[in-house]
């Protein structure tokens, strides 16, 4: 392990895991200590998962999540039975169903397919940066944004060094518009996800809420990106069509694509996502162009595993404190008021992450006296403020790291500068319209 701060900072927080449950179990015939080691891990558990890893450790979000559940447990913070209750396997089925069909879009080339007639069409850098923006809030509203941008990131800088174009902003457009994309509908991201579970808020009621503030949402970066990037976009420059042979599978590209038109028709018939994701997720295993060993390796398996884990650490930790009284007191009346609401979650999903932000505030929201109409607007803050910073949500990060990983730098402050407005002016319309 390194020495210094970091290694004093992993020492304290591995301390606190180490400790918790030992001196729980050791005063196994008090109720306190349950309560208090409930407290202490979750506090824990939940710092680590801001940082984004234990310092000087390997231990990532996932894997502090689930050592955070394995704490509460042999703690006695929640029982095996409880613990295994607490999951919601309707959020990690939907999850799963949705990864597998991405997945399966993803190797059949159907996104390769589609880049390449963007770049025989374009004509005009603001047209191109439009169709980025377009194209990725489309599919990351209804198949996961965290997955899109994992299929966008390469494909639009492919596009944009084939026709000789700076990929740093359209890049940062794949990350904004796959954010305010995603929060169109249920299936957008993760959160919104956990939100359907948790309200029961059908699909077409919650598409039709937040998908125009989706739509309106997306002229901010659009806007501002043009306007940051003068020399790349307000020029009477002509792009050059640059087409590639795009290498597909076509049969199960098209196959892939009416399985997602048919999801995208019973999600709006009512049926239950998860149901109809799941589904779908099995019959695109039917198939012998693609070994499922290669579809497996496109699932997220560590996001469901921190998942899992953080449902059962909120729950221990609801067990132990009212966190809705705690909330309560803190601000008596005003969080149920929407604009303080919509702050409280803006600042607690960038400190946090918005998925454990949202987990956190499940209890809190449900003793509302309209719990749905506070979950659509903790849907819309928690997921138009992870424009605000890098560290605001996975999407950006996924960018990001892509970009640095083919030698691109994303600054935080050249991120700051397009995120801040676009998360400030979003989010007040957001408030507007609801």
């Amino acid at each position: 392990m390194k020495k210094g701060k970091g290694g004093a900072a992993a020492l304290l927080l591995l301390a606190v895991f180490a400790l918790a449950a030992p001196a729980a179990l050791a005063q196994g015939g008090s109720e306190e200590f349950p309560q208090r080691a409930a407290i202490l891990i979750f506090a824990a558990t939940y710092l680590v998962i801001a940082i984004g890893k234990l310092p000087g450790f390997y231990l990532d979000r996932a894997g502090t999540a689930l050592l955070g559940a394995s704490l509460m447990v042999a703690a006695g913070a929640i029982s095996l039975d409880e613990a295994l209750s607490a999951i919601d396997f309707t959020t990690i089925a939907l999850l799963l169903g949705m990864m597998i069909v991405v997945g399966n879009l993803r190797l059949s080339g159907f996104f390769r397919l589609v880049n390449n007639q963007v770049a025989m069409r374009m004509r005009h850098p603001l047209a191109l940066l439009a169709t980025v923006i377009l194209s990725t809030a489309f599919f990351s509203a209804f198949l996961v944004n965290d997955a899109i941008c994992l299929v966008m990131a390469p494909l639009t800088f492919d596009l944009t060094k084939r026709l000789g174009r700076n990929p740093i902003p359209y890049l940062l457009a794949v990350a904004s518009a796959s954010n305010i994309g995603s929060l169109a509908t249920i299936t957008g991201n993760p959160q919104n996800i956990m939100i359907g579970s948790f309200s029961g808020i059908p699909y077409d009621v919650f598409a039709f809420r937040l998908a125009p503030v989706a739509a309106v949402g997306l002229l901010f970066p659009f806007s501002l990106i043009a306007l940051f990037y003068r020399r790349e976009f307000l020029n009477s420059e002509r792009l050059k069509s640059a087409p590639q042979p795009a290498h597909a599978h076509r049969p199960l590209a098209l196959k892939s694509a009416i399985v997602v038109l048919l999801m995208m028709i019973a999600f709006f018939l009512r049926q239950p996502p998860a149901k109809v994701a799941l589904i779908a997720g099995a019959f695109m295993l039917l198939t012998r162009a693609v070994k499922s060993q290669k579809v497996y390796h496109e699932i997220d398996w560590p996001l469901l595993l921190m998942f899992s884990g953080l449902f059962v650490v909120v729950a221990a930790f609801s067990k132990a404190i009212d966190p809705a009284a705690i909330l309560a007191d803190w601000g008596p009346g005003k969080l149920a008021e929407a604009p303080f609401l919509s702050l409280f979650v803006a600042l607690l999903s960038n400190l946090l992450s918005n998925v454990p932000a949202v987990m956190m505030l499940k209890p809190f929201v449900a003793g509302l006296p309209d719990p749905r109409h506070a979950w659509l607007l903790v849907a819309m803050a928690s997921t138009l403020s992870g424009n605000l910073t890098i560290l605001g949500s996975v999407a950006n990060l996924i960018v990001v790291q892509w970009a640095a990983a083919n030698g691109l730098k994303i600054g935080f402050w050249e991120h700051l500068r397009l995120g801040l407005p676009v998360a400030l002016f979003s989010i007040l319309f957001g408030l507007w319209w609801l």
